[in-house]
C-alpha cells in the first residue's frame, strides 16, 4: 500500500494495521523499498513500514505487493509518503526498530548533523526501547558538493563520539555501538543502493547503533 499524499496520512490508524507478533519495523528513507520488500518476505510475522518523501522509486514494488502470494505479493508491507520532517503523528510509538540506511539530502543532514528537531520526531515514532540504525556511506570526493552543501563534518570517530552521540543523547537515545563498516559487509543490508555502492573503495560508512530511552 502506498500513500499517495500527505493529505492521505490521516487514513493511517493503528486500528488498521495489520496485527503482526514480531513487532513493527520502520525504515526511514526507503527510497525503491527494496529493504522493506527483502526484509518482510523473511520475516513474515513483523510489520515491515516504508517512509519516502518520494513515491516515484516505490512504484515498482508497491505493484507487486498487491499481487497474489505466490506472485510475490506481500501483506506484511506499507509505504507512507513523508519526511522525516513531517512524520505521521499515527506511527507515535509504534516502532520496535527503525532503519536509516544510506540517507541523502535533508534525511542525511538530520543524522549526519545530529538536527535535534528530527532525531525527536524519528524518537517520537519509537517505542520505548527501540532499536535505532543508522548507515551512513559518503565519498569525500564524489560527494563534496552535497556534503558542503549540507554543511557536514567529516564522520571521524571523534567528532561522532564527541559531538553526535551527545546529541542523539539530547534526542532521547542512548548509542551504544559506532563505528566503520567494510564495503564487503554492504550487501548484507539488502537495498538497491549498497549493490550499487559496492566496490568504491573509497567511500567510507558509519554505523550508529542507539536505544529509544524510556
Amino acid at each position: 500500500m502506498v500513500i499517495p499524499s500527505d493529505d492521505s496520512i490521516e487514513k493511517v490508524s493503528t486500528n488498521s494495521l495489520p496485527r503482526t507478533g514480531g513487532g513493527i519495523v520502520i525504515d526511514i528513507g526507503t527510497g525503491d523499498g527494496a529493504f522493506v520488500y527483502q526484509s518482510a518476505r523473511r520475516n513474515a510475522d513483523r510489520l515491515y513500514i516504508g517512509i519516502d518523501p518520494s513515491p516515484r522509486p516505490l512504484a515498482r514494488i508497491s505493484e507487486k505487493i498487491h499481487r497474489r502470494p505466490e506472485k510475490g505479493g506481500l501483506s506484511n508491507v506499507l509505504f507512507i509518503r513523508a519526511a522525516v520532517e513531517d512524520l505521521p503523528t499515527e506511527l507515535d510509538g509504534l516502532a520496535d526498530e527503525v532503519h536509516v540506511h544510506f540517507p541523502w539530502g535533508s534525511l542525511l543532514r538530520a543524522v549526519a548533523a545530529g538536527e535535534e528537531v528530527p532525531l525527536r520526531n524519528i524518537r517520537r515514532i519509537c517505542a520505548p526501547g527501540a532499536s535505532l540504525e543508522v548507515v551512513i556511506a559518503l565519498d569525500a570526493e564524489r560527494d563534496s558538493s552535497e556534503i558542503k552543501r549540507l554543511g557536514l563534518e567529516p564522520l571521524t570517530t571523534q567528532f561522532v563520539e564527541s559531538v553526535l552521540v551527545p546529541r542523539y543523547q539530547a534526542a532521547g537515545f542512548e548509542v551504544s555501538e559506532n563505528g566503520a563498516m567494510p564495503s564487503s559487509d554492504w550487501p548484507k543490508f539488502h537495498t538497491s543502493w549498497a549493490g550499487r555502492l559496492k566496490g568504491q573503495s573509497c567511500r567510507s560508512m558509519v554505523y550508529i547503533i542507539a536505544r529509544a530511552l524510556a
